[in-house]
């Protein structure tokens, strides 16, 4: 989480120390003027800046949130732009103000005092609340990048602490930082995060359609660096740089590096002969003895006078009702207004929800009291009031394309869906379990936006896949018939170095199959079962197949004891052959199984689970990713159809995965999964992660859906 928290502790350290700074000065001013009692205005106009800059990131995120996704993107896009102005701007602001900042800020208080509490109210809000909207809108622009980590807002909490101590510090004296030096080099690292921040934002104009070049890549390097790494992590969380970038992305990041960076550090060398450290706020004096002899009322103040509004001196009474006003009012009035703003802005400024609709499932009425939504995200609230579960989709009833979906909707239970509506038609089908698929009265929606829907797939779209891919698996059982008939003959002549090197060419076949392993049935524990579970262990009579194969053959069993699996194995292998033109095979599994094989692959083969002696899963695992191959083949139609983009990513990372394979594979020799180094094996879970992760909507994009 640490890389995604650096940027937004930088920016929260260095803007929390800037606003500390102002503070400090703005009430070390007032306790050397003798006006302690005008303190309160001070941290009034704080306390309105911080409101003020909260509710401005409540603002931006709520709008944001109520937008479709290219909507988003665009608006994110922006934001980034415009962060990185303001960033920009406050480090050569702090750069040529540091050294006159304290006299400028005590010109303005000696001026407020004599303009009563409002104006040092708004002083004290204008210093601060430049600090508090800056920071507002930088920690937005980091946290979207950051997706749902928490990095960002805990890095920008501990800056934000560690700054109010390092004022505190200051202010007493027990610290002594040369700020200048402090603002420079904080300057410098801004102005390389500011550069990535820059790339994501133009990045996020291109994919929300207002920048062109989306697709005109100058760097792509997905198949050589592994996303996945320590390293490779920190650099896309701190400086927002991609393994595939366009090239308006590295333009823009090269020339407001060149640019901005030459710019400061010119700046800073031709001030460097007068450069002192910015002043620290001056101390708090010690507090003079009170005079006990005089009431209360004959030591007031003339600063006092005027914090209750009647001018620097005046004598002019005030009536009893405000003198009485209780402190807490403008404190709180001035936190709340802002709060109150923002909660408008929101309420007023996004589409009415559709969550307020509880829309009705059941056997027979499906969408009872739907009616047409808003554009935009919406979140509806579906109550099944029938009495069995039910599968529900939100769908265009024209073309079946499905834009949300909620799987098993218990009886009598009420969950929300969420869905991006634009302009079309929209209707609710409901389908119950074991029964028909019952369609709402379609509604139309106007209006703009992109809403990106699920194309419908039945069993006949996948019945041409399903039929290339049997014929596959039942190619690869009749070469996986021979291999093992060798193996069997291998072992039977006593021949075990043989035998090692043909039981590995079998089990690879076999382990190519992948898609296959729920329709073999009884047939797969007994050819490729494991000895986990049984009482015996290794030793066990139930222990059979490839793997009780390997345990011998790695272990010194002789081939009198290892005759008898051999030719079972055959046997087994020999009846699955027989059998698979006739199991059923289910279509739906295609989709599940372009997933899974690899899951399977990283849980067993990659931490040498499976390992029985041989220290070849990594060969497992290199034939486990031939499969994927061949299934994604079969399914390459649909998948183009529906999502063009994802093919030619996993392509990238099977490619990427192969190729750290083969790096461990030298002639008939796999390096065992136990003897990787550190940095080999963290690559290769790494790049497993990130090719599972983008065949992770592979199943959805594929899913059966009934229609009406």
């Amino acid at each position: 989480m640490w890389d995604d928290a650096f940027p937004s502790f930088l920016i929260g350290l260095r803007e929390g120390l800037e606003a500390g700074l102002i503070v400090s000065i703005l009430v070390a001013t007032l306790v050397r003027a003798e006006a302690r009692s005008r303190l309160p205005q001070v941290w009034t106009g704080v306390l309105a800046a911080i409101a003020v800059a909260m509710s401005f990131g409540a603002v931006l995120t709520f709008t944001a949130a109520s937008m479709p996704q290219t909507a988003q993107e665009a608006f994110g896009g922006v934001l980034s732009v415009i962060a990185v102005a303001f960033v920009t701007a406050m480090v050569f602001w702090m750069r040529r103000s540091a050294r006159n900042l304290s006299s400028e800020l005590k010109q303005k208080v000696t001026g407020a005092l004599a303009m009563g509490s409002g104006m040092l109210i708004l002083t004290s809000f204008l210093a601060v609340g430049r600090e508090g909207l800056e920071t507002a809108l930088f920690l937005w622009t980091t946290a979207q990048a950051a997706g749902e980590s928490a990095g960002p807002l805990t890095g920008a909490a501990i800056g934000l602490v560690l700054a109010a101590g390092l004022c505190w510090g200051l202010y007493r004296r027990v610290l002594k930082i040369n700020l200048t030096k402090f603002f420079t080099a904080t300057g410098v690292v801004l102005i390389v995060i500011a550069a990535g921040v820059l790339g994501y934002g133009l990045r996020d104009l291109q994919e929300g359609g207002v920048l062109p070049g989306k697709t005109a890549y100058a760097v792509d390097l997905a198949g050589s660096v592994d996303a996945g790494s320590w390293y490779s992590t920190l650099i896309q969380g701190v400086f927002n740089l991609m393994p595939t970038m366009t090239w308006l992305q590295v333009v823009a990041y090269v020339a407001y590096l060149a640019v901005v960076m030459t710019l400061f550090v010119r700046g800073v060398r031709g001030t460097a002969p007068k450069a002192e450290p910015a002043p620290a706020p001056v101390p708090v004096p010690a507090p003079e003895p009170e005079l006990k002899s005089k009431p209360e009322s004959a030591t007031r103040s003339s600063a006092e006078a005027s914090a209750d509004g009647s001018g620097e001196g005046s004598a002019a009474p005030k009536p009893a009702s405000a003198r009485r006003r209780p402190v807490w009012v403008v404190p709180a009035a001035v936190v709340a207004v802002p709060a109150v703003v923002a909660g408008l802005f929101v309420a007023l400024g996004r589409p009415k929800p559709a969550g307020d609709q509880t829309v009705a499932v059941s056997e027979t009425d499906c969408g009872k009291g739907f009616t047409a939504p808003e554009p935009g995200r919406q979140t509806f609230q579906m109550h099944n009031t029938g009495h069995q579960a039910s599968e529900v989709y939100l769908v265009d009833p024209s073309t079946d394309a499905v834009y949300g979906e909620i799987e098993g909707l218990a009886p009598g239970t009420t969950r929300d869906l969420v869905a991006t509506v634009a302009g079309g038609t929209y209707a609710w089908r409901c389908v119950p379990a074991g029964g028909k698929a019952v369609t709402s009265k379609a509604v139309t929606v106007t209006g703009g936006g992109a809403a990106k829907p699920v194309a419908p797939v039945s069993e006949q779209d996948l019945a041409a896949p399903l039929k290339a891919y049997k014929a596959y698996v039942g190619k690869g059982l009749d070469t996986l018939a021979g291999q093992t008939r060798t193996l069997q003959h291998d072992i039977e002549g006593g021949h075990l170095d043989e035998a090692r090197t043909d039981w590995l060419t079998a089990h690879r076949t076999y382990a190519s199959l992948g898609a296959a392993y729920g329709t073999f049935e009884d047939f797969d524990k007994k050819i490729d079962g494991r000895a986990d579970g049984l009482p015996g262990g290794e030793r066990d009579k139930d222990f059979s197949g490839f793997l009780r194969l390997e345990y011998g053959l790695w272990h010194g069993r002789s081939a009198k004891e290892l005759t008898g699996p051999a030719r079972q194995l055959s046997t087994d292998v020999a009846g699955l052959g027989k059998a698979f033109p006739s199991q059923d095979f289910d279509p739906g599994d295609l989709p599940l199984r372009a997933h899974e094989i690899l899951e399977n692959t990283l849980q067993f083969e990659l931490t040498g689970d499976t390992d029985e002696g041989s220290g070849t899963n990594l060969a497992t695992a290199d034939a486990n990713l031939a499969g994927t191959r061949e299934l994604l083949t079969v399914l390459k139609p649909l998948l183009t159809d529906r999502a063009p983009k994802v093919l030619p990513t996993v392509d990238t990372d099977i490619d990427r995965v192969q190729k750290l394979l083969a790096a461990q594979h030298d002639g008939d020799h796999w390096t065992p999964v136990e003897k990787l180094s550190d940095t080999d094996r963290r690559h290769l879970d790494g790049a497993t992660g990130q090719l599972l992760e983008d065949l992770a909507p592979i199943p959805d994009l594929l899913e059966i859906r009934k229609s009406a």
